[in-house]
């Protein structure tokens, strides 16, 4: 399911960088990931060419920070802190059910487009342990159980949204 975009939309942003230096990359990546919801490969080509640099340098700018992401985020967007408090307090069993459960691994969204999961370092909640949020939504104290249901609960509240 990663679709491509239209490279002239890029354009207004593109045009916000008159004098397109180097120091732009990681600005214009940004913008563009807003725009798009990721960093399609002809966004990363569009970027390139505006800044005179080589795609495999943006692809390595872009690959190197984890903020950047390569497919589109999946309706319900499921995040499992990883950092040391969610980590003691079983981060890895909740993050192993999700992906077994939801079908779709760590850094990747589902073909249909439903979910999509991301391992994030630490939320700042490690009182809370352990932590996932499901489309920005915060759950705190989260077991394998109840990470599946809230995944699962959030899918069908998509489903009505997407049906109104």
């Amino acid at each position: 399911m990663v679709a491509t975009h239209d490279p002239s939309e890029l354009d207004p942003i593109v045009a916000r960088y008159p004098d397109r230096r180097r120091e732009h990359l990681i600005p214009l990546l940004q913008e563009v990931q807003d725009h798009c919801g990721y960093l399609s490969h002809d966004a990363m080509i569009t970027v390139a060419s505006a800044l005179g640099l080589p795609v495999s340098k943006v692809y390595g700018v872009a690959t190197f920070y984890n903020q950047f992401r390569f497919e589109p985020r999946g309706k319900v967007h499921c995040q499992v802190c990883r950092g040391t408090a969610c980590h003691v307090k079983g981060s890895a069993h909740v993050l192993d059910t999700l992906e077994r459960s939801l079908g779709v691994s760590a850094g990747h969204t589902g073909k249909d487009g439903v979910y999509s999961v991301e391992v994030v370092a630490c939320m700042g909640a490690c009182g809370l342990a352990p932590v996932v949020t499901i489309n920005d939504t915060v759950h705190a104290l989260v077991t394998p159980d109840g990470a599946k249901r809230l995944a699962r609960v959030a899918a069908k509240q998509e489903a009505h949204r997407d049906d109104d």
